[in-house]
C-alpha cells in the first residue's frame, strides 16, 4: 500500500456530495468543524497576545482529569457536568503553576510542563481504569471523532426535530463567545497588552484573566467530542498566528480566524477523503500547510521580510 494514495477527483471533491444523504452527513461534520475552529479561533488570538500559548496548552491537557471525574460520577457526556469538572479541573491546573512559580526556583515554563503533563497523565490513568464502567473509549476524549457528529441525538420541542444537538451546542458556545469578546472588548484588549495600565484605569485584571481561562475550558469542552483534548490546542493557535503575519491590529486578526476556519474545515475535510484519514488530524494539517507560507511570505514579520531588512 502506497504511502500516499493516488489522487482522484471525482472521490476527493464529487463522490461526498453526490447524494442527498451523504451532503446531509457531510454538511453537519463541516458545519461543526468550522463553528470549533472559530471558537478555537477568537479565545486562541488573545490567548496568543497575552504570550499564553503554553498556557492555554497546559491548560487544555490539565482540564482531562475533571472531565474524566466528571464522567465517573455522572456516567454522560453532558455540557453541564463536563464544564464545572473541566473549570474546577482548569483552576486547579492554573494555581499549581502559579504556586510553583511564586514559591519555589522553577521557572514558569517548567512549572507549566510538570503541571499539565501530571493532570493530564492522571486524567488518562482515570479514563483508561474506568472507562469500561462508563462506556467511554479514551481515544475519544484524546482524539475525537467529527465524522461521527451527525449521529448525536437530536434536540426535539414538542414533536418537531431542531437539528444536531452537538451542532447546536457548539453555535451557542461560539455565539456566547462571539458576545463576551464584543461586551469586555476594552477590557480583554487593555489587559492583554499592559497589564499595569489596566489595573491603574480600574480593570479587574485577575477577574478577566480567569473569565479568559474559563472560556477556553468551555471551548475544549465543547469540541471535546468532535477533535478531542489533543487536536483542540492547534486550532487556539494555528488561526490566530497565522493571521498575525498579515495584520497588526487585534480586531483584523479576529476577524482572520473567520475565512481561515473555513479553509481548515473545507480543506481538512476533503484531504482526509484522499488519504482516508482522521478528519480532524487533516484538519490540523492543512492548517499547518497554511501557515507555512505565511510564516515565509507574510508582510508582518515573515521569514521573507526579516531577510529584506537585514539586507
Amino acid at each position: 500500500m502506497p504511502l500516499i494514495p493516488p489522487f482522484q477527483m471525482d472521490q476527493v471533491f464529487i463522490e461526498p456530495w453526490s447524494t442527498s444523504g451523504l451532503l446531509t452527513w457531510n454538511l453537519q461534520i463541516i458545519l461543526m468543524s468550522i463553528l470549533i475552529c472559530w471558537t478555537c479561533g477568537l479565545v486562541g488570538s488573545f490567548i496568543v497576545v497575552r504570550r499564553m500559548a503554553l498556557m492555554g496548552d497546559a491548560i487544555s491537557h490539565g482540564i482531562l482529569p475533571g472531565l474524566a471525574f466528571a464522567f465517573i460520577i455522572s456516567g454522560s457526556l453532558g455540557l453541564g457536568g463536563m464544564f464545572i469538572g473541566a473549570c474546577l479541573a482548569g483552576l486547579a491546573c492554573n494555581f499549581c503553576i502559579e504556586w510553583l512559580h511564586s514559591h519555589t526556583k522553577i521557572r514558569e515554563d517548567a512549572a507549566m510542563g510538570l503541571v499539565f503533563t501530571s493532570f493530564f497523565a492522571l486524567g488518562v490513568t482515570l479514563i483508561s481504569s474506568h472507562a469500561e464502567n462508563i462506556d467511554l473509549d479514551p481515544s475519544c476524549i484524546l482524539y475525537g471523532e467529527i465524522g461521527l457528529v451527525p449521529l448525536a441525538e437530536k434536540i426535539k420541542i414538542g414533536g418537531t426535530s431542531l437539528g444536531n444537538r452537538a451542532i447546536w451546542t457548539m453555535a451557542a458556545v461560539f455565539i456566547s463567545t462571539a458576545m463576551g469578546i464584543i461586551l469586555f472588548y476594552r477590557q480583554l484588549l487593555v489587559s492583554s497588552f499592559d497589564s499595569t495600565l489596566a489595573a491603574s484605569i480600574g480593570i479587574p485584571v485577575k477577574g478577566v484573566h480567569i473569565g479568559l481561562m474559563l472560556a477556553l475550558a468551555l471551548t475544549t469542552v465543547a469540541s471535546l467530542e468532535a477533535v478531542g483534548v489533543i487536536l483542540v490546542v492547534a486550532m487556539f493557535v494555528f488561526p490566530p498566528v497565522t493571521a498575525s503575519f498579515f495584520f497588526r491590529r487585534l480586531p483584523l486578526v479576529l476577524l482572520s480566524t473567520l475565512p481561515l476556519g473555513i479553509l481548515y474545515s473545507i480543506g481538512g475535510f476533503h484531504l482526509a477523503h484522499w488519504l482516508d484519514c482522521s478528519i480532524a488530524g487533516a484538519i490540523a494539517v492543512v492548517a499547518t500547510i497554511l501557515f507555512i507560507p505565511a510564516c515565509l511570505l507574510g508582510p508582518n514579520g515573515g521569514v521573507r521580510q526579516r531577510l529584506r531588512q537585514k539586507m
